[in-house]
């Protein structure tokens, strides 16, 4: 999804009402930062609070001998520091809904179970171990007897499958979530989920009455507007439960960045699997009207530079949770910050690699291979720190300047600490892998 696909980031193609009443009560954040372009390991990251290198995913876990080319995990490891597994342990109830994508899919069938991460109850997709709703297809005029499928395969992934149209699957991704949360009030629990939808990944299957010409982009915004609608439903339930409302925190993002010409980077180069702005930097509505600083509320947060990495630790605090002092988390808390009492920045950088597999991609035919954000400056460069781009994001949020030469202090400062970091993780096979 893109930087400016929910209307209050700025869409004027598409309506999102009920994130929009969620911004309107809470904090827009613009300059906030998943850990990678593409969707595994900004699972990894957001999930753990550390960066997915260390735990060898790097690009969207495929299939078992794509994943050993490309030199990475078969399934994110178990004992990685969840944030699911601190909460459950703190008295929390867990439970995900929706695209895992952190292990088991395609042919990989003996990834563990969501289960074993620390949640209590899990209902996914194609694309993760446990009771899964798989995708039906309708076009307008096929015969609603006769629908079609996706993923199909997906049933050799273990007993536990519903089969029903993927444009109703997220309604029931909130229907189980809405189940969950009433069980954890019955049983006097706090409780964390994830509800993460995959309407917006293509191919995109709207409601047959929402195809409009059928071009990609209209079927983008159809089921854009439809996820927005059904996600409405436990938004709506939270904000209407006293109790639930006084003590909710709800964070809306995106995984990473749009495919062109379908979601919208805004003012932002770049797109999915590449590390410009447009693939890395991603909307963030927070949504906790009496957890938030009252002058806070409804506004828009255009300083604090920060990343998923961050949400763990954060959130952790925020819940009064603790976790073993062993964990180092890449990320760092940024209680104050989420909850509008602050518009500090993390102090350190934020690092980035490229998916091994994606040198090349949308007509770029070498795109950068590492990047690294700190306070208003952005660089990229190749795996040995040549081909330098360093632009300031204060002045130039479209990385059309290129200041390398203008500045070389910095550029030696910010190559070095990117080529540790990435020397500092497990290496993939990026700087070797051919792709056709």
């Amino acid at each position: 999804m893109g930087w400016a696909d929910f209307s209050c980031f700025g869409n004027e193609d598409a309506k999102t009402p009920n994130i929009d009443r969620l911004a309107n009560e809470g904090i827009c954040f613009e300059q906030f930062y998943v850990n990678s372009p593409i969707c595994s390991p900004s699972r990894v990251s957001i999930s753990t609070g550390q960066y997915a290198q260390r735990w060898r995913i790097s690009s969207y876990l495929g299939h078992r001998a794509q994943n050993a080319e490309r030199g990475m995990a078969q399934w994110l490891d178990p004992q990685a520091p969840m944030l699911a597994r601190f909460l459950q342990k703190s008295g929390y109830a867990t439970g995900h809904f929706g695209k895992w994508h952190m292990g088991g899919q395609r042919d990989v069938k003996d990834a563990p179970a969501i289960s074993e991460y620390g949640f209590d109850q899990s209902l996914t997709n194609f694309e993760g171990m446990g009771p899964k709703l798989l995708p039906l297809t309708l076009k307008p005029g096929q015969n609603p007897a006769k629908p079609g499928r996706i993923w199909h395969h997906a049933e050799r992934l273990g007993k536990g499958y519903q089969w029903m149209q993927r444009s109703e699957i997220t309604g029931g991704f909130v229907d189980a979530a809405l189940s969950f949360i009433k069980q954890a009030q019955q049983d006097e629990k706090p409780f964390y989920l994830n509800l993460w939808p995959d309407d917006v990944h293509s191919p995109f299957w709207p409601p047959v009455d929402q195809w409009g010409d059928g071009k990609k982009r209209t079927l983008y915004v159809a089921v854009l507007e439809e996820m927005d609608r059904q996600l409405g439903r436990l938004f709506k339930h939270i904000q209407e439960d006293p109790i639930l409302r006084d003590n909710t925190l709800i964070l809306a993002c995106s995984d990473n960045g749009p495919d062109p010409g379908l979601g919208s980077p805004g003012p932002f180069r770049g797109y999915k699997t590449q590390l410009f702005e447009g693939g890395i930097r991603s909307s963030l509505v927070a949504w906790a009207p009496s957890l938030m600083k009252k002058s806070s509320q409804g506004k828009v947060n255009r300083e604090s530079v920060f990343s998923a990495i961050d949400l763990v630790p954060s959130l952790l605090e925020i819940c009064g949770s603790t976790y073993p002092q062993k964990i180092q988390f890449d990320g760092e808390s940024l209680q104050a910050v989420l909850l509008g009492e602050s518009n500090n920045s993390r102090k350190k950088p934020i690092f980035f690699r490229r998916p091994p597999d994606r040198d090349r991609f949308y007509g770029v035919n070498d795109l950068p291979d590492l990047a690294v954000r700190h306070g208003k400056w952005k660089l990229l460069c190749e795996y040995d720190g040549t081909a330098p781009l360093l632009f300031d994001l204060e002045q130039d949020v479209g990385e059309k300047t290129n200041l390398a030469s203008k500045n070389p202090a910095l550029l030696k400062r910010l190559t070095k600490a990117v080529m540790e970091w990435h020397q500092s993780m497990p290496s993939d096979k990026g700087p070797t892998l051919a792709v056709p």
